[in-house]
């Protein structure tokens, strides 16, 4: 039998007394509010997903999880603000993916994603749907390229920002269809949509969340979808590959915390984040916007996957010569 004497229980408990006070917040984490970083305007995709996993995550985290936004520059101010905090687990980058791997190649402000951001998790797969104001007189992408040849650089189309998903979207079209169409970069989806359903901007390559509702109360007109298949929000929408137009562009959301934020903290969120993922109003959300669950992947595999995204990328901008503006 193992006796532990009054000498022996003293020193233990007083040992206690040292454990380093990170390792003690760690064990308790989060004793306090939690904040998703979203890097554009409310009410653009990222924006709209970030605020279901967030309302689904504070019971799981027994500490409420708040969204910020921070937009401009395609997310970089939103991800510079997340890698410069405090790495205690409370300010999280609710990221839109192909921005946090394009940005460093693009854009002289941001930070290098790679060193300055830690991937925790995929949230979303997703493509995007090409939307026009409705007053364009072009009812399929054969009618709408005819136009822009008609007529070179007068068609407009706006993005989130340079190097964002919508805008490599709308170069990519522009590339394959063999014409000119003119960009217009804003501070996120949000009021780059809107320049379009009011006739600022002829079109733009949205994600799905904040254009659904609007293409079917017929304030936007959807004339493809940028993904291999259709989506099952705009059945009757066509992708541009069978349109001819032989591009695919799609995108994924994602969670990334400061350098140095502690493991247990990571495998927490990550764990956590999984749990919520798998609830019927997360998938429900999902479906109802067009975007679908991504795959499983452990931080490990997360990581080598935003590692493998930067490469091609990096490639991609320099063929297509997309630089700052």
């Amino acid at each position: 039998m193992t006796t532990l004497s009054r000498r022996s229980a003293l020193a233990l408990g007083s040992g206690a007394l040292f454990v380093p006070s990170a390792l003690r917040a760690q064990a308790t984490w989060p004793t306090q509010p939690l904040s998703f970083v979203v890097g554009y305007a409310a009410g653009g995709g990222a924006d709209i997903v970030a605020r279901e996993l967030a309302h689904l995550m504070t019971p799981l985290l027994g500490q409420q999880v708040i969204v910020e936004n921070k937009g401009g520059a395609a997310g970089a101010i939103g991800a510079r603000f997340v890698s410069n905090a405090k790495p205690d687990g409370y300010t999280i980058f609710y990221a839109v993916g192909t921005n946090v791997v394009t940005n460093p190649h693009v854009l002289k402000s941001s930070i290098d994603t790679l060193k300055g951001l830690v991937p925790i998790i995929q949230t979303t797969d997703y493509q995007y749907v090409l939307a026009v104001n409705p007053n364009v007189p072009a009812n399929n992408v054969k009618e709408l390229i005819a136009l822009a040849k008609k007529e070179p650089g007068k068609l407009t189309y706006s993005s989130s920002g340079v190097g964002g998903n919508n805008h490599l979207a709308g170069a990519l079209f522009a590339e394959a269809a063999g014409i000119q169409i003119t960009h217009a970069p804003y501070k996120g989806t949000g009021p780059a949509l809107m320049d379009v359903i009011s006739g600022v901007i002829t079109m733009n390559f949205s994600s799905l969340p904040p254009a659904v509702g609007q293409i079917k109360s017929g304030r936007l007109k959807a004339l493809a979808v940028t993904g291999e298949k259709r989506v099952s929000s705009l059945p009757d929408v066509p992708t541009l590959k069978e349109q001819g137009v032989d591009v695919a562009v799609t995108g994924w959301h994602g969670l990334f915390a400061p350098p140095k934020t502690p493991d247990a903290i990571l495998d927490r969120l990550h764990k956590e984040t999984t749990v919520a993922m798998k609830e019927a109003k997360y998938t429900e959300a999902l479906a109802k916007d067009g975007l679908e669950l991504p795959p499983a992947r452990s931080r490990a595999d997360f990581t080598k996957y935003v590692h493998d995204e930067h490469a091609f990328w990096g490639k991609k901008l320099k063929a297509l010569n997309v630089q700052a503006e």
